[in-house]
């Protein structure tokens, strides 16, 4: 394959794409047209995107041909495996042409070996999985094939070659392809049996780039390796002095790129040479390595030195790398451009001129030591590498000295050292006081203090160091006097050297603290070590806060107090503290909020949610107390508090971030709202009155307190068969505003049902021109409410007893039909209720009627009223297009019911009643009423009518559609074949006609 990897992340990214809205399906293939050689393995890539269903696509790949571009040929597929047509299905059983699926929405289709039939337009289609069709489902590309132009060659010989001489060796690389393409040539090595990995040794790219291997780049930089074109087809390779790393097979590749349609380049052909032998004779390299020393046997002060000697042939102009070793572990070294490096426990001894290196030349090179100690004691030795070039970093050779052991005698010193401090356990922020006290010391002095933190492994730190003479140097970490402050350094009279750090930072600041005191004499010295430990605890360590409160629960209008306690390890009262206040209202709907800050110096800072405290709130502290006390407590006050604390080291501005921070708990406090002290009366009565009259229900409140004010909701129990569900009629709030329930909310209902207060604790339900359906238990809810600083608070609710309406029915019962029946209609069609009154009636009277409907689960409710003056009412508004009351004679009051639907079962009564005038201007009285028996109604779904029938019979309703179009066919060609013959004869009809008409023309010539 011609880098077939390349080409699946190159196309990835450079796809035919179709125009589409997101969230369509888009298929994508690579942009054509695509030009690619006969006989090589090719790949082309397809992508679906904004698919819905699973997540594994399938894939279908056809062609079309150049010699019939509009019928598609089938070449093969994921899902089925009798997708391919004959002429390529031999090919996708022997897998010369196969699918690779890459993603699981993404495919390359393989062709092993490219044949020119292969040439033409490739469509790529995947199946929809898709709730609907919706974007593209296939994407074309172009492919064309074309004739392998490519050769590259090069004479197979055996060259023999000394290390260091040069070698040239030539490829001859053409090609005719007719498109525009780029060529590029390289040279690559083989060594030993690896036949497999070839170096890269040189490459003149498509874009005509030098390129070298990994291992030739620095001979490519020198110029000691070079590839140039001469003439148009020949490539020369020159190595200008070889090496043995050389020695293996050679050979030249060439690589014939064309660009794509998506401006990506694509390798279409490849050609090796075959391939030159190269044997390279090594030149012998002796290199030898001494070490001397002047005299390896010392008194402390003393000079060392040290040489070594390099032994090779020419070494003036060979490049070594000589590296000074101490008991194995390096010392200095000197690179192969002669710079020197001193390890770095070894650079300050060199900057204060205790060491020095010399390279005296490319074959000497000196170690000197002016004033050896004890710890330069030990075995040294000298290793010498060689290298091609100085920037080389293989070496060619490596050879190390024979070590010479250099002995050291201590010089005998009276001083003494002890290491104390009065500062062994502080707080972060505090001072520490060390002290180092020499004694015995005759000469002078020097003292360096160190800091080893207790974070381990981690090298001692440099504090300060005081020189001989007096002068103090800080280390790097405490020179920034705003971060511990002035560190200062003295000596006392006495010998004793005293170390103060204004300002410890935190815990990072324990650890041992040491002192290194050296006695300096006629160019000796004399060092005494000693340490001490200290402990700083960090100001987090220790501090917590406390909440608490006396009492959890408090009335309303009464004051509370929280204390927030803080304790610590150190005092509180020597450093800078905050304190901040936090609230939470109850229910909780959100996090705390900022209730107010108190800073360091007594300034306050209040949140912007809850400014009602700044008003009514008191801050005081007591040591380490701090106190908040709300006075004259709200309900909106409730909730959860808690307090944090901020502290700062001391000695420091409290600014930025605290140096540490601790949380209380969390305290609730429950804001209790005055009591409720409302008493309705709750006795029971009754009340009966006759048709037409009006009356009152009472509401008596026996007690409650003077400045609450009320809401009164009046409810109605309807009497059995009905549920005993309350039915709210009139609800009356605090305001005086009045809300009807939804039984009770028609105009003539609101004119008919009154909420009065007569008193203060009086409250009348007035219901003018009582009828029958009014009648039942009456009651009222009193809801008691109090208007408090945030607003109006419910204190609690009672209920009265109930009041019986009792209708005074008349003595005279209509006659109306008792018996319960029947009646099934199916659901779309009417049906009519029958309500009959049977015998006579009083004279001059009235007769009103009312229909009502229910069921066993569901209350009995009106659905139509007849008044005595013929206006009819509809309590049911939706109801009122598919009920007609028909009244053939005065008695009927049949009811019909238009369109019957399946929620009209049920159970239907009337009731009528008979009115009559007291007299002339007097009101009209019920004399009497009846109620007739329950119709129970039943409902059934509808038969299925003509069109339904057709529509539900495919074959029946094919037969319809098309029958008329036959029979427009039949007739169209029966008139046409009428008018044919019509015109045919009419034609013979003509010509006769025509003749008649000439004889007759020469007949009148010839009179």
């Amino acid at each position: 394959m011609l880098g077939d990897k390349k080409v699946q992340r190159s196309v990835v990214t450079s796809l035919v794409r179709t125009s589409l809205s997101p969230g369509q399906r888009v298929v994508t293939v690579q942009k054509g047209p695509l030009y690619r050689l006969r006989g090589t393995h090719i790949t082309l890539l397809c992508k679906v995107s904004g698919y819905q269903g699973p997540a594994e696509q399938n894939f279908q790949w056809s062609i079309y041909l150049p010699s019939a571009p509009e019928r598609e040929v089938q070449i093969v597929s994921t899902v089925d495996p009798s997708f391919p047509y004959a002429i390529y299905a031999q090919r996708v059983r022997s897998r010369g042409i196969y699918v690779e699926r890459v993603q699981e929405d993404a495919v390359l289709l393989h062709i092993i070996e490219l044949q020119d039939q292969d040439a033409g337009v490739y469509e790529c289609h995947t199946p929809s999985t898709d709730e609907r069709y919706f974007g593209s489902y296939s994407a074309k590309t172009n492919l064309s094939v074309v004739a392998d132009t490519l050769s590259a060659s090069m004479v197979p010989q055996v060259l023999n070659y000394a290390e260091g001489e040069a070698v040239e060796l030539t490829c001859e690389v053409s090609k005719s392809t007719a498109q525009h393409t780029h060529l590029s040539v390289g040279w690559y090595h083989l060594q030993g049996a690896r036949e497999s990995h070839a170096e890269e040794v040189l490459t003149l790219s498509k874009d005509f780039v030098l390129r070298p291997g990994p291992s030739y780049t620095q001979r490519f930089l020198s110029g000691d390796v070079r590839l140039n074109k001469v003439g148009n087809s020949t490539y020369k390779l020159s190595i200008g002095e070889v090496e043995p790393s050389d020695q293996g097979q050679l050979y030249c590749e060439a690589a014939e790129w064309i660009e794509d349609p998506d401006e990506t380049w694509k390798d279409i052909s490849r050609k090796q040479t075959e391939r030159t032998s190269l044997v390279v004779t090594s030149q012998g390299r002796d290199l030898s390595v001494d070490i001397t020393a002047a005299k390896s046997s010392l008194s402390e002060g003393d000079t060392l030195q040290l040489n070594c000697m390099v032994g090779a042939q020419k070494s003036s102009s060979r490049h070594f790398q000589v590296l000074w070793l101490l008991n194995g572990v390096e010392v200095a070294r000197f690179d192969p451009h002669g710079v020197l490096i001193w390890e770095d426990e070894y650079e300050e001894r060199a900057k204060l001129r205790q060491l020095q290196a010399l390279k005296q030349s490319n074959a000497v090179y000196v170690l000197t030591i002016y004033e050896v100690g004890l710890k330069d004691n030990g075995t040294y030795q000298c290793s010498v590498s060689e290298v091609k070039t100085p920037g080389d970093s293989h070496s060619i050779q490596t050879n190390l000295s024979s070590g010479i052991q250099v002995n050291v005698k201590p010089k005998e010193s009276r001083m003494r050292l002890s290491v104390s401090t009065s500062t062994p356990r502080v707080t972060a922020g505090d001072a520490l006081i060390l002290f180092c006290e020499v004694r015995g010391a005759t000469s002078p002095v020097s003292v360096r203090w160190w800091h080893l933190p207790p974070q381990q492994p981690r090298p001692r730190v440099l504090v300060a160091t005081m020189e001989r003479d007096g002068t103090l140097s800080l280390g790097s970490a405490y020179q920034d006097s705003r971060t511990r402050g002035s560190l200062r350094l003295e000596k006392a009279s006495s010998g004793v050297f005293t170390l103060v750090i204004p300002k410890t930072l935190d815990d990072g600041d324990s650890g041992q603290y040491g002192c290194e005191a050296t006695e300096w004499s006629q160019g000796q010295r004399w060092t005494e070590q000693g340490e001490t430990a200290v402990t700083v605890s960090s100001m987090g360590l220790g501090l917590h806060a406390t909440l608490r409160s006396r009492v959890a629960t408090v009335r309303y209008g009464q004051s509370f107090e929280l204390v927030c306690q803080v304790s610590a390890s150190y005092t509180l009262e020597e450093v800078p503290v905050s304190v901040e206040w936090f609230f939470q209202p109850s229910p909780p709907t959100s996090n705390y909020h900022k209730l107010v800050r108190v800073f360091p110096n007594s300034t306050m800072s209040w949140g912007a949610e809850h400014t009602r405290f700044q008003g009514k709130a008191q801050l005081t502290k007591a040591d380490t107390s701090f106190r908040l006390r709300i006075h004259s407590a709200l309900a909106a006050e409730e909730g959860t508090y808690q307090c944090e604390v901020e502290v700062w080291r001391r000695n420091t501005l409290p600014l930025g971030q605290p140096a540490a921070t601790a949380r209380s708990n969390a305290v609730g406090i429950k804001v209790m709202l005055p009591e409720s002290k409302l008493q309705v009366a709750t006795k029971e009565s009754s009340v009966e009155i006759a048709s037409g009259a009006d009356t009152a229900i009472e509401c008596r409140i026996a007690f409650a307190q003077n400045n609450s004010q009320f809401t009164v909701t009046w409810y109605l129990l309807l009497p059995p068969p009905a549920e005993a569900t309350p039915v709210q009629i009139v609800r009356t709030n605090y305001s005086g505003i009045l809300e009807y329930g939804a039984e009770f909310s028609s105009p003539a209902q609101k004119s008919r049902f009154l909420s009065q207060r007569v008193s203060r604790n009086i409250f009348w339900l007035r219901i003018l021109s009582v009828n029958p359906r009014d009648q039942g238990r009456y009651y009222c809810v009193v809801e008691e409410w109090l208007w408090l600083v945030e607003g109006w608070h419910k204190l609690g609710e009672g209920a009265s007893g109930r009041t019986m309406l009792e209708f005074k029915l008349p003595e005279r019962e209509l006659q109306l039909e008792k018996t319960n029946s029947s009646i099934s209609v199916r659901e779309g069609e009417e049906v009519t209720l029958h309500c009959l009154l049977r015998g006579a009636r009083l004279p001059a009277t009235q007769l009103s009627a009312t229909w009502f409907w229910g069921k066993e689960s569901v209350p009995v409710s009106p659905l139509l009223t007849l008044h005595r003056d013929g206006a009819i009412e509809y309590p049911q508004k939706s109801l009122a297009g598919r009920l007609q009351l028909r009244r053939p004679t005065a008695g009927d009051f049949s009811l019909t019911l238009r369109s019957v639907e399946q929620g009209d079962a049920g159970l239907y009564r009337c009731q009528v009643q008979e009115w009559q005038q007291q007299s002339e201007g007097k009101d009209w009285a019920l004399e009497a009423l009846a109620d007739s028996g329950y119709t129970r109604l039943t409902t059934i779904p509808p038969e299925l009518n003509v069109l339904s029938r057709i529509c539900s019979s495919p074959p029946l309703l094919n037969f319809i559609l098309y029958l008329p179009l036959v029979l427009i066919l039949l007739l169209a060609l029966g008139v046409f074949c009428c008018y044919f013959k019509y015109g045919k004869s009419k034609k013979g009809n003509l010509t006769g006609n025509q003749q008649v008409e000439l004889q007759g023309a020469g007949d009148v010539k010839k009179t």
